[in-house]
């Protein structure tokens, strides 16, 4: 009997060591994410809105972490080849996703994606947001939004107005901006936001949307005209400029945002790791300073109130593409 109790104790003082050391191992595991460099996927081209923010994020994130973020740009098929890397990533917090509010878009626009953007990622956090600007050649007579749709209310189809390609957010806008305004504006897409913003310049077409970072330097040499601002409010880096509430569309509000996904079934501490370093970053002067020179608002918020956000925006976007219409893509 001593010998069995003695084998007792002796088995019951191995699992508590055993249970001792799992949760150790546990413990050092978690503190230790990341232990090897974090691969940021951008499913865009060098240069934009979204490298401004995803620039600041991976030097942020490698000073918090002390480990090497590297963005990687992986372009192709309206963004869907970048994010369909992530999507199918190994949900360890190494391979993630830095995008724009296409995200939202995308299953409004394509047919046959092999993965749905709500189901197959884990939001992380909404990192900035952008009001966009309308802008129209300096040829064009109008000199304020409300001038600008009494215009194509007199001429109905022979205005024509680019964007960045069929289901962009900036032609979107521009839809929502047709909607609202019940004009008939003729629609102009081109393979990316230069182009397109070259064409307005040179007077190919009248009327563009975008963010401020990318037009208001062509509006202050005059090489184009801003009329207003898509935000609910006036922004601070152009405090002239009226908002289309205030240009006789009440309620009309559309933006840029940018954020960052991981995988789906992303483990709740590697979550946790990605939430807290993503706005103690956003909190920081460095992010705030860098995005208020790009014309941006930084944000910050938790995992839950994102993914609330990306459903509203899915949503929303997805009525104006019915709307207006537009036709999804295979």
């Amino acid at each position: 009997m001593l010998t069995y109790k003695a084998s007792a104790l002796a088995w019951a003082y191995a699992a508590c060591a055993l249970a001792a050391s799992g949760a150790t191992i546990a413990a050092q595991t978690q503190a230790e994410f990341p232990n090897r460099p974090v691969r940021m996927v951008k499913p865009y081209t060098p240069g934009g809105s979204v490298d401004l923010v995803g620039r600041t994020l991976v030097t942020g994130l490698s000073e918090i972490w002390g480990q090497q973020v590297i963005m990687d740009n992986r372009p192709g098929a309206g963004t869907i080849i970048g994010t369909e890397i992530v999507v199918r990533a190994e949900p360890d917090g190494y391979t993630m996703l830095c995008t724009s509010s296409t995200i939202a878009i995308l299953s409004s626009m394509y047919k046959n994606m092999r993965f749905d953007p709500a189901r197959d990622l884990t939001p992380i956090a909404l990192a900035a947001v952008s009001p966009f600007v309308l802008v129209v050649h300096p040829a064009v007579p109008a000199k304020s939004v409300q001038e600008l749709i009494a215009l194509a209310k007199s001429q109905p189809g022979k205005l024509a107005g680019s964007s960045s390609g069929v289901g962009t957010t900036n032609h979107l806008t521009l839809e929502l901006f047709k909607s609202a305004s019940r004009i008939d504006v003729l629609h102009v897409p081109y393979k990316g936001g230069a182009p397109a913003i070259a064409d307005v310049i040179g007077g190919q077409v009248s009327i563009h949307f975008n963010t401020p970072g990318t037009l208001l330097p062509h509006a202050k040499a005059g090489r184009v005209r801003a009329l207003g601002l898509t935000s609910a409010k006036r922004a601070d880096f152009a405090p002239d400029l009226p908002t289309f509430s205030e240009s006789g569309l009440p309620g009309f509000e559309a933006t840029v945002w940018y954020g960052v996904y991981g995988p789906r079934k992303l483990p709740p501490r590697v979550l946790q790791h990605w939430t807290d370093a993503m706005n103690r970053y956003m909190r920081s002067e460095q992010a705030q300073t860098h995005l208020r020179r790009s014309f941006m608002i930084g944000s910050e918020g938790t995992p839950a109130a994102f993914a609330e956000f990306h459903n509203r925006e899915t949503e929303r976007w997805s009525a104006v593409v019915k709307a207006a219409g537009v036709e999804a893509q295979p």
